[in-house]
């Protein structure tokens, strides 16, 4: 686990396989990907910069989103949960975004009203870096 913004797992394989693993798990806690940026493409696309394989998943939970946005619209601007995935070394780096780390950008009345959404998410995410840990 990333102390400083979430959890972390490294995984041998491509990343596509990886990434095939990382939406199952991501399923299993009730997230579904709403988006999948290529960044290592889009920077080769854009400036002619290459880099290792990159890419933003974008994880959504409806019924924590809801919740969230419930208390305070302004929470839209931290959704979706982000799931980095990067190649090292051939594996795969999986990082996730802690919500708790995430939602503490809030203001304090708002922090407060979303202290469980953010727990309930953590531990979801936590669930699945476990899990793809094995």
């Amino acid at each position: 686990m990333t102390q400083e913004m979430g959890f972390k797992a490294t995984l041998p394989g491509s990343l596509d396989d990886v990434r095939d693993h990382v939406t199952g798990a991501l399923a299993a806690e009730g997230f579904g990907v709403l988006t999948r940026i290529d960044v290592a493409a889009t920077l080769q696309a854009k400036l002619g910069k290459a880099m290792e394989p990159y890419e933003i998943l974008g994880a959504c939970n409806p019924t924590l989103a809801h919740a969230a946005l419930e208390v305070d619209r302004n929470v839209g601007l931290l959704l979706p949960c982000n799931v980095v995935l990067r190649g090292v070394d051939g594996a795969v780096e999986v990082s996730i975004v802690d919500p708790v780390v995430m939602f503490s950008a809030l203001p304090e009345s708002a922090k407060a009203r979303l202290e469980g959404v953010a727990a309930d998410a953590r531990g979801r995410l936590g669930r699945v870096a476990a899990a793809l840990r094995g």
